[in-house]
């Protein structure tokens, strides 16, 4: 028994393999214009049935000015941060804007069942993945991009970033991050029934980025 062991580990000695790989020079990906950019992230949102608005920085109030009434999104949700405060202050037809300000459980069936849309900020995104990169907070809870029917996204063309790699590096999450990030790469989708893909089943059936320059 011992030889037959013996003769085992000799074989399984004999094929050992050096699992130490000699350094590579792998060069960095290319780094992409900010045009790049976003022509990339709007590429691979519009392929999983997300929206891409590029405006200037200044005109998005008015791009929800116009689009909301036309796209029957009467009944919106926003933060109680600047974002929510500046839509609060706005004069848009048809419009009637709800904060979240109060815990869930005084409100709960109004936000499943009345509110059209939520607007909510957006800490960065990749463009590699078509992705935003939410990080929840007192202002803007998690529920607004996860239970309205619609969900609208703010994104500075500035923080858009070609890959999640740089995102962790420019973002400095080394540092410490919140206790919840979102990272959202177009509606909510699942195949789960019959393996037939729907939209919606797990959170909002719309997602729309505007992309802010």
């Amino acid at each position: 028994m011992s030889s037959a062991r013996d003769n085992i580990l000799q074989r399984l000695r004999g094929n050992r393999v050096d699992l130490e790989q000699p350094e590579q020079n792998i060069p960095p990906l290319e780094a992409w214009s900010a045009e790049q950019r976003i022509t990339r992230f709007t590429e691979n949102q519009e392929a999983v049935h997300g929206e891409v608005h590029t405006l200037p920085a200044d005109q998005w109030i008015d791009w929800l000015a116009k689009e909301l009434p036309k796209r029957g999104l009467h009944q919106v949700l926003t933060g109680t941060g600047d974002t929510g405060n500046q839509l609060g202050a706005s004069n848009i037809e048809s419009c009637v804007f709800h904060q979240y300000d109060q815990p869930i459980e005084s409100w709960k069936p109004e936000l499943f069942s009345q509110i059209d849309v939520a607007i909510t900020g957006s800490r960065c995104g990749i463009a590699e993945t078509g992705t935003l990169v939410l990080m929840p907070d007192r202002d803007e809870p998690r529920l607004m991009s996860l239970v309205p029917p619609v969900h609208i996204a703010l994104l500075d063309a500035t923080k858009l970033y070609q890959s999640f790699a740089e995102v962790i590096e420019e973002e400095r999450w080394a540092d410490g991050l919140p206790t919840n990030t979102l990272l959202i790469s177009g509606p909510s989708k699942t195949a789960d029934i019959e393996q037939t893909l729907a939209y919606g089943i797990h959170g909002p059936k719309q997602l729309i980025t505007l992309l802010l320059v």
